[in-house]
């Protein structure tokens, strides 16, 4: 019982705040720079009738650019070079990551309901450690359901592969 409670040491860090909040910046700046440019090209300005399509939209482009600017500036003076996520850390978030990057990618040639029968049942046979028995019955039955519920009760069409089409729809 002691061993488990005694610390593990620490991982090699992975990144730093510094850097995180660099990249954050960055992203969002990005992101910024291309509303404010696809609203001005819509128009961003006043017409005889009022604002253009472009107008609120290129303003709130604008204020997410200088709030990026200031985290930034944040950052850079802070210079916490403190770690942002260590290794084992980094591993815990890509054991949720991975799988869900390879089922997003599988929905398009797949549909999404065979697809997400095949995601819970690898992740409670991956993490859950749950045997394939239990498991691919119950990732049949969720999807079974969810297939009635917005298929045939609500009507929303979701993206279908080859086994709904085989199935007829």
């Amino acid at each position: 019982m002691e061993a488990q409670e005694q610390e593990r040491p620490a991982s090699r860090a992975v990144v730093s705040y510094m850097a995180m909040e660099l990249a954050v910046a960055g992203l969002l700046a990005a992101l910024a720079v291309t509303v404010i440019w696809s609203n001005y090209s819509i128009g961003a300005g006043w017409a005889d009738d009022g604002p253009q399509a472009g107008y609120f939209p290129m303003r709130i482009g604008i204020i997410i650019l200088v709030a990026t600017a200031a985290v930034a500036v944040q950052a850079l003076r802070r210079h916490d070079l403190r770690p942002f996520v260590r290794v084992d850390e980094l591993r815990q978030v890509c054991v949720v990551l991975v799988p869900l990057v390879i089922y997003v990618g599988l929905i398009r040639f797949l549909g999404i309901y065979v697809a997400s029968a095949l995601f819970v049942a690898a992740f409670m046979r991956w993490v859950g450690k749950y045997p394939l028995w239990k498991g691919l019955p119950l990732a049949v039955a969720i999807m079974a359901v969810l297939f009635w519920v917005f298929e045939m009760k609500f009507l929303v069409p979701l993206p279908k592969g080859p086994l709904e089409s085989l199935l007829g729809y």
